[in-house]
């Protein structure tokens, strides 16, 4: 069995996104285009680390219905490992559902109930020997999302599963930003947020990325990345900030810019870029994304 190069734990689903051309509000009824592609924050993540030419492995639950046999396969060919899923013969498929206009996201539905019941047992592989145990962890990279419940996100906190691992940590959307208090204070945990996430984890607003990033590693997170769209964003650690201002695109997408942003930066960490150079690349493959390519 291929050994993975990072481990994305979180939601592996469908996504089915509406797009229009026209500005939108509440109640909108306009054409556009619906897709249907594999998605969740953990293969967002997973599939970008894949165009950088890493080899992620995926840990999540997805059903043996025809809609999981069908998701598994497509993430298999992309280049992902898929060994270590956790196949329930009980759960759905997990999906996501999201308009866009031209101003952006309108709404959003995440039906992620099969990854939150499914809990420890998508870790299961860490544990019984196939990628580590108690005794001797996982000692590489992880990317978890805020799809998994604050309960598992407190385990994995405190497991000696994760004892020894490079945690990278993002939400899975605004609404699920809190979970991740869990986290704070770990020793290696990395998390990576936009501006009004920072905000909710501070309980508070902030006017840029900088003051997120600031007032987050004050709060005892080991080290923070902050986006703010086409702002300048902010990375934290200890006394250290930099900051870095993203290129001007045209946007014609929205859903997984931040996690093409956090595997962009993930991905040139590992390839020993310096800190400052991850953090424009990150941005400019975010970036990239936005206006409807692919980075790599």
């Amino acid at each position: 069995m291929k050994q993975p190069d990072i481990l994305c734990i979180g939601s592996v689903l469908w996504d089915i996104i509406g797009r229009s051309t026209l500005h939108m509000r509440a109640g909108s009824d306009v054409p556009g285009h619906i897709t249907r592609l594999p998605g969740g924050v953990a293969l967002n993540i997973a599939m970008t680390l894949v165009n950088f030419g890493l080899t992620p492995a995926v840990l999540s639950a997805v059903g043996r219905d025809a809609e999981g046999n069908e998701l598994v396969g497509e993430v298999s060919r992309m280049g992902i490992l898929t060994d270590h899923l956790y196949r329930s013969d009980d759960l759905p498929t997990d999906a996501y559902m999201a308009i866009e206009g031209a101003n952006g996201l309108t709404a959003a539905i995440a039906d992620a109930h099969s990854l939150e019941q499914a809990g420890t047992k998508i870790l299961r592989p860490l544990s019984d020997g196939t990628l580590g145990t108690d005794a001797a962890p996982w000692s590489g990279l992880v990317a978890l999302d805020g799809n998994l419940t604050r309960d598992l996100l407190g385990d994995i906190s405190k497991s000696a599963l994760f004892a020894a691992s490079d945690l990278r940590v993002a939400p899975a959307s605004p609404g699920k930003a809190e979970r991740l208090l869990a986290l704070v204070g770990h020793p290696s945990a990395t998390l990576y947020v936009n501006l009004e996430e920072a905000g909710l984890l501070c309980q508070t607003t902030f006017a840029a990325a900088e003051d997120g990033a600031r007032a987050l590693v004050a709060r005892g997170v080991h080290r923070v990345l902050v986006t703010d769209g086409g702002n300048p964003a902010a990375e934290a650690q200890g006394d250290t900030l930099r900051l870095a201002q993203p290129p001007e695109v045209l946007v014609t997408r929205v859903t997984g810019a931040g996690d093409t942003f956090m595997a962009a930066h993930i991905a040139s960490e590992v390839q020993g870029m310096a800190p400052q150079a991850a953090l424009e690349r990150a941005l400019n493959a975010a970036a990239t994304y936005v206006s409807g390519g692919t980075p790599s």
